[in-house]
């Protein structure tokens, strides 16, 4: 599948620059929200998606533990900060649905907090909605045997270990509740202006192809194509760049 899968991906990369050039010309705002458990692929996904885009015209929102100040606010409030402006495209690599399934599976919230938060989640994001931004939200679904897997991957590489939190490794012991969790989340938020979209991930590079897929046909796409551009002809010889000695050059060590 590696041959195919990349020359997949790069056709979809294509359509994913038309995309981002018509919100830029239209003015658009596009938040997509990617969930899930531990593993599931959500990093892989978002930069699959971002790999060729121009970064001026998105934003990878991925925010820590809110600090001791943000937990005194309205929970909703540090999130609002990271919203798209007119023809910018923001990923959120988790989002304030941490609330519905990680924060209570934890225990790092009340039950009133929890309650709280899912008679709110509606109108807030019909809020969103009304005022014309475009929200797409998926849960990327993993099998228990496959998230294992991935977690003694990344326990062994010392590339990916990092991604190893405590609270991952607490959470492995609490994947039925999870599962729970995430049904309860989901019946209570799904709704006909931002409804749920569940993308299988046990298989993260054709996750990622369907997952794109579906992005793509959420909005409509900027008509011009994206092909070679023509370059004008220079005047001259190709010069050297002759640098001030003022700076310090690097060792070639390669």
């Amino acid at each position: 599948m590696g041959k195919r899968y990349r020359e997949t991906l790069e056709e979809l990369q294509v359509e994913l620059t038309r995309l981002e050039q018509g919100l830029r010309s239209s003015g658009k705002r596009l938040l997509v929200i990617f969930e899930g458990r531990d593993a599931a692929g959500k990093g892989g996904a978002i930069k699959a998606i971002t790999e060729s885009l121009d970064t001026r015209g998105y934003r990878i929102v991925a925010l820590p533990k809110p600090s001791e100040t943000e937990a005194t606010q309205w929970y909703f409030q540090r999130y609002v900060a990271h919203l798209p402006s007119a023809g910018e495209f923001a990923l959120f690599d988790r989002s304030w649905y941490n609330r519905a399934v990680v924060e209570p599976a934890m225990g790092f919230c009340s039950r009133a907090q929890y309650k709280a938060f899912l008679d709110a989640v509606p109108a807030f994001e019909k809020l969103l909605v009304d005022d014309g931004i475009i929200l797409v939200k998926y849960w990327l679904a993993v099998d228990q045997a496959e998230q294992e897997q991935r977690f003694a991957e990344r326990a062994d590489n010392p590339l990916k270990c990092w991604k190893l939190s405590p609270v991952d490794l607490a959470a492995r012991r609490k994947y039925a509740e999870m599962g729970r969790l995430r049904d309860v989340m989901i019946e209570r938020t799904h709704r006909d202006h931002a409804p749920w979209f569940v993308v299988d991930f046990n298989d993260q590079k054709r996750g990622r192809i369907n997952l794109i897929r579906h992005l793509l046909q959420q909005l409509p796409m900027h008509e011009a194509t994206v092909g070679p551009v023509q370059l004008p002809k220079l005047k001259g010889k190709p010069g050297r760049e002759h640098v001030t000695d003022k700076a310090l050059w690097v060792p070639d060590t390669f």
